[in-house]
């Protein structure tokens, strides 16, 4: 077996470099925990559009060292079952497990400002690298680790052991925690959630933090960083930008099929106000997440090229279309909501209170409701999914329909 110890300490001090990496106690565990072991039976590397195999057995022994230690996130997964010793050839599919980049790893379980003795509920244990360092930390019955895919979980598990680590691991769903270990001093996910499941906040002790990353876009999510009250709700803020896989039983179906069908009758139709072009940017993706819940946008081209954007609503069978014309965008609405007005409206208030960043987004967590907003302002709400201003704070809030 190669000895990778140069190769952890350059990591190490890649990541401190970086600013990802800022205590001496985490340095170590980087400096301790072999990432090659969590990366079999092999990752994908994209190329040309596809998915290059890349497995241990199959490489020179120094190139696949370099591939494990790259800064990179490396696909462990396609399509919910394939594995890179299960194929040849590059291959297309759709990534479902990970190595996420280790300056994002880190500079996430950093976040947690874990103490001696704390205990840790990791949701999403993927090849089970961050759940190895976290054990490094704190040791390892101090760490519980929840993976919903079994496979992902049986390897993982066999990771951890191989590098010393006979850790609590757990094959179900991450949504519903695991009430079984609880109470517990922290909580951290690596998988995209929707909202803060409330079983996490009950399952945490008061004064205890969560740290998940909240959304459903894959660029402009912000992870979020709240601590819990003795009454049982929580609150905190988006500390920055973040992006993983959706957790399973969440993830979006993607919107196919005719397009232009599903978008052929519309109800209105009119100028925009603001540029759809916005929700390119990560802020304004954010708060029409916030602002839209359940929507996605969808891009698309005609045979000639012509460029297609919508954002639909599967859920309340509404859609946006937007039509670029000389004087900017047009968008033609249909269905029961105006997807667009309300999206608007969000992104107009938050460029009239300065455009301000994803980490002047402070949240409160309930088990009926989360609530986020911007400015110091209480406002009262009493409708569900949407914004509303008042000076200089902007607030949304929504009902939760389903309560793990």
């Amino acid at each position: 077996m190669t000895d990778t110890a140069h190769e952890r300490r350059k990591l190490a001090a890649l990541l401190v470099q970086e600013g990802a990496l800022k205590t001496p106690t985490w340095r170590a565990a980087v400096e301790a925990v072999p990432r090659e072991l969590f990366l079999n039976p092999g990752v994908f590397l994209p190329e040309g559009g596809r998915w290059r195999p890349v497995t241990a057995l199959g490489s020179d022994p120094a190139k696949w060292i370099q591939t494990a230690y790259s800064p990179d996130t490396l696909t462990t997964q396609l399509d919910g079952h394939l594995t890179a010793d299960q194929v040849n050839e590059p291959v297309a599919g759709l990534p479902t497990s990970s190595s996420t980049m280790p300056a994002l790893v880190v500079s996430m379980i950093e976040s947690l400002d874990v103490e001696d003795g704390h205990q840790v509920l990791e949701i999403g244990t993927g090849t089970g690298y961050s759940a190895a360092l976290m054990c490094h930390r704190l040791g390892e019955d101090n760490v519980t680790t929840v993976e919903v895919d079994p496979e992902v979980a049986e390897r993982a598990d066999a990771a951890l052991e191989a590098a010393g680590y006979s850790t609590w691991t757990v094959t179900g769903d991450g949504l519903l925690g695991h009430p079984r270990r609880a109470p517990y001093d922290r909580v951290i996910a690596t998988c995209l959630v929707r909202r803060i499941p409330h079983a996490w906040v009950r399952q945490t002790k008061p004064g205890g933090i969560i740290l998940a990353t909240v959304g459903s876009w894959a660029n402009g999510c912000g992870l979020a960083k709240v601590t819990v009250n003795e009454d049982g709700t929580a609150e905190g803020r988006i500390i920055g930008k973040a992006s993983f896989m959706q957790a399973r039983s969440q993830a979006t179906v993607p919107v196919d099929g005719d397009l232009s069908a599903r978008a052929a009758y519309a109800d209105s139709e009119r100028q925009v106000k603001v540029s759809p072009l916005l929700m390119d940017e990560w802020m304004p993706s954010f708060l029409t997440q916030l602002t839209a819940p359940g929507a996605q946008l969808v891009r698309a081209r005609t045979s000639e090229g012509k460029q297609l954007l919508y954002l639909f609503d599967p859920e309340r069978e509404s859609f946006a279309e937007f039509i670029e014309d000389g004087e900017g965008w047009r968008v033609r609405q249909g269905g029961p909501v105006a997807l667009w007005d309300d999206v608007e409206e969000s992104l107009t208030a938050w460029q009239g209170a300065g455009s301000p960043d994803i980490t002047s987004v402070r949240l409160h967590v309930t088990d009926r409701c989360h609530t986020y907003w911007i400015g110091g302002q209480q406002i009262t709400t009493r409708t569900s999914s949407h914004w509303i201003g008042e000076g200089s704070a902007l607030r949304w809030q929504h009902r939760l329909t389903d309560r793990p």
